[in-house]
């Protein structure tokens, strides 16, 4: 059994540090007016540290009458240093009395000297505790981590930031200063919060500053500018999701600039705007994983997922084989929200009659389900049924979606004073009259294709809200 006493050990280092007899290396740390001179020990430098192991190596070689070996790092601070050395000798890292500026030089200066130990700790420190500072100096610490092979939870944590919010990002500092790595980091993230188009035009932007001489007009460029500006390119163009760009977007942003994409590419792009119906060739890259802000305003849905299932749903498209599912969804404008206008049929029909193309959202209350519909017609107070084709109702819980078509067109949709979105499987409406909440909301299988939920019975409703879809 061994028994460890590295506290007693770790002092005994720490006062061979600030011994003066028996030390072998001087070291000249800093730059003017702040240099000092410090007293070190060769055997220990050389087996704590990589950097100096080299460093030390070289200068013992060239070292021809056994004087002191005296070396420079002219790149690390003596405040900082001594904090290292305090480390290298006892295991000591002391940062309750340092900054947060300090403490990132520290972390520098060990990526320097190769202490991979200290570097590993030191970048879960800042992430951990640090991270509104490096926020603050974001282009600092983007700069100077992206210099280094080493801090890479220092680059993933700049990248991860870049995606969540590019847009403050991009006004903080140029853009164009960003290294192809750095680039190419952020736009293969599957997370950016960027629409596509924005994307390609930052891309577009970012090549143009690379070749300051090219004009900004590419119907200007020669087939060699062209050239030049494809070589730019060549590492980022795999990573920009073409197919994901509407048609107005292709027409204006892609096809001046089609001369840098590879001609199979670009033919399959044009085959899908022209044909959405057409059928991809290669794998095609999935749009990224967008926030629903700007999208869609609801008060429980969270996942864009759902929202382009729908999208597609209305669109008849087959996700197979088919690339227009790559397309942005509608827009989602909410008409009514049950917790802020009520659970009334008046309010119901007071905000949605006579508004066409209408999704309803419907979470049922303690079983963390969605249910609802699609309506293409216009909702209406007075009794009657709406027929048609096009309706579809839906299910939605975690990672389980089932998608209903109406198989009985003339009970796709039911109408009355004392309904709300009632499609025809999924009935909600007040007993007691138009005035007074819902009290009777069930689910069962009767004139749509699919059976959408296990349990043919009532449901309560804690929230339901009504959007227009906007094309």
């Amino acid at each position: 059994m061994a028994t460890n006493f590295f506290s007693k050990l770790s002092q005994n280092y720490i006062e061979l540090l600030a011994d003066d007899e028996y030390y072998d290396v001087t070291i000249e740390v800093g730059e003017d007016p702040n240099v000092k001179i410090l007293r070190a020990h060769m055997n220990i430098l050389y087996y704590r540290s990589p950097y100096l192991r080299r460093t030390l190596a070289s200068n013992n070689r060239n070292n021809k009458t056994n004087d002191l070996v005296h070396i420079k790092l002219p790149n690390i601070s003596p405040e900082i240093f001594q904090i290292i050395l305090k480390y290298i000798y006892g295991g000591i890292l002391s940062l309750n009395e340092q900054d947060d500026s300090e403490i990132f030089k520290v972390l520098l200066a060990a990526d320097q000297l190769l202490i991979q130990e200290l570097v590993d700790y030191l970048q879960n420190y800042l992430i951990e505790n640090k991270s509104k500072w490096m926020e603050q100096q974001f282009e600092l610490v983007h700069r100077t981590s992206f210099q280094s092979n080493s801090l890479l939870a220092i680059q993933q944590f700049c990248t991860n930031f870049m995606a969540k919010s590019p847009e403050k990002i991009f006004k903080s500092f140029d853009f164009t200063s960003l290294s192809e790595k750095s680039l190419i980091q952020l736009i293969k993230n599957d997370d950016l919060q960027m629409k596509e188009i924005e994307v390609w035009e930052h891309i577009l932007k970012w090549g143009l500053a690379q070749n300051p001489t090219l004009s900004p007009d590419p119907t200007t460029w020669s087939d060699d500018e062209f050239k030049t500006m494809e070589n730019t390119l060549q590492f980022c163009l795999p990573f920009i999701r073409f197919f994901s760009l509407s048609s107005k977007d292709f027409l204006q942003s892609v096809r001046p600039f089609k001369k840098l994409l590879k001609y199979k590419l670009y033919e399959d792009l044009l085959n899908s705007h022209l044909d959405p119906s057409s059928k991809p060739t290669d794998d095609i890259p999935l749009p990224r994983n967008l926030k629903i802000d700007g999208i869609f305003n609801s008060s429980f849905i969270d996942n864009l997922s759902i929202i382009s299932t729908i999208s597609r749903r209305i669109d008849k498209i087959d996700v197979s084989n088919s690339f227009a599912h790559l397309k942005e969804p509608y827009k989602f404008k909410l008409i009514l929200r049950g917790s802020r206008d009520g659970f009334t049929p008046i309010k119901f029909h007071e905000l949605c009659d006579g508004i066409p193309n209408t999704v309803t959202f419907i979470k049922v209350k303690e079983t963390q389900e969605i249910l609802g519909g699609y309506n293409p017609l216009k909702w209406e107070s007075s009794s009657s049924r709406g027929q048609t084709k096009d309706s579809f109702i839906f299910f939605f819980k975690n990672n389980d979606a089932i998608i209903s078509n109406i198989e009985k067109t003339g009970h796709a949709i039911y109408y009355g004073n004392n309904r709300g979105p009632h499609f025809g499987d999924i009935i909600i409406c007040s007993n007691k009259g138009e005035n007074t909440d819902y009290d009777y909301c069930c689910y069962k299988k009767r004139y749509y294709e699919k059976k959408i939920r296990d349990i043919e019975d009532k449901f309560s409703i804690e929230d339901y809200e009504v959007f227009q879809i906007i094309k």
